[in-house]
């Protein structure tokens, strides 16, 4: 059996095929980034998902897609913790970017963008994914991301420039101080899914004037940086997968209108479209 895994920095899903390409199960865990965890963490959370490992040994095949594995070094990170895991299975692991790529093809070249947790983007002719410009992260880029309007949020939060409802409900929700917001982003583990779990807050004051000049200037900062920098973005449907995205695709369509990009489609799950493209593209042909 093969196993497919799609891996954001928040969320991953696993969805479990037989050689025939009959789907067979869909896992659920957390994101694994390799930026934030080791082989140790990434081990001991699989070993809680016991769904998972009961098939673990039946597992042949195992490819992972994930954010953060951009290297030979983080790729073996999560590797070397698959290695463990599925004892019985050759472990491919490719970044993030590849799957979404995978998931938007429909026979013509295009260019992918990410905007979930973290944000990116690439050209697909078929044959070579092909980055214009790096993901920097969520400190130096992620324009349009979850962790990036998150930030949004706290700092103008912290200036005192969100208005007074909002912030209001914003305390009265979390809680929340300046201590609280410092502890989580300058020293415990895993700053940008601390940020980005503020987007479904920032999704109830979406209509907000203050809220949707936001969102919409995240989504124009986005296309900006890594989608007008490819220089035919005018004449190639533009794909969008992750939650982000869908969830505020008003405002992106509005960014995106402003800077002639044409829209592709936006995928906020992409397990079953990269399975079908592993279906149809990579996995051995049964006779």
């Amino acid at each position: 059996m093969y196993l497919i895994a799609e891996s954001g920095s928040t969320k991953c899903d696993w969805m479990l095929v037989d050689q025939q390409g009959n789907y067979m199960d869909l896992y659920k865990t957390i994101g694994f980034n390799p930026f934030f965890h080791n082989k140790e963490f990434i081990c001991n959370e699989l070993n809680e998902e016991k769904g998972l490992m009961h098939v673990a040994p039946k597992v042949t095949r195992v490819y992972f897609y994930g954010a953060g594995c951009s290297s030979d070094h983080y790729t073996g990170i999560v590797k070397s913790a698959l290695t463990v895991i599925f004892p019985n299975a050759e472990i491919v692991v490719d970044h993030d970017m590849l799957s979404a790529a995978f998931s938007t093809y429909d026979g013509e070249p295009c260019i992918t963008s990410i905007i979930g947790t973290g944000s990116n983007s690439c050209y697909f002719d078929g044959a070579v994914v092909t980055e214009e410009v790096p993901a920097l992260g969520y400190i130096l880029g992620d324009e349009g991301s979850g962790s990036y309007f998150g930030k949004k949020l706290l700092t103008a939060f912290l200036y005192k420039k969100l208005p007074a409802n909002i912030a209001n409900d914003l305390v009265k929700e979390f809680n929340i101080s300046k201590a609280m917001i410092f502890e989580n982003v300058y020293e415990k583990p895993n700053a940008n899914v601390y940020l980005a779990s503020f987007t479904r807050f920032i999704g109830k004051y979406k209509e907000e004037p203050f809220v949707k000049e936001m969102l919409i200037q995240g989504m124009r900062d986005f296309l900006i940086n890594h989608v007008c920098c490819f220089e035919n973005y005018k004449e190639l449907p533009v794909h969008f997968i992750g939650s982000v995205a869908f969830h505020f695709q008003d405002e992106l369509v509005i960014a995106a209108k402003e800077l002639d990009v044409k829209m592709g489609r936006i995928i906020k799950q992409p397990i079953k479209n990269l399975v079908d493209y592993h279906i149809q593209y990579i996995f051995p042909k049964v006779s």
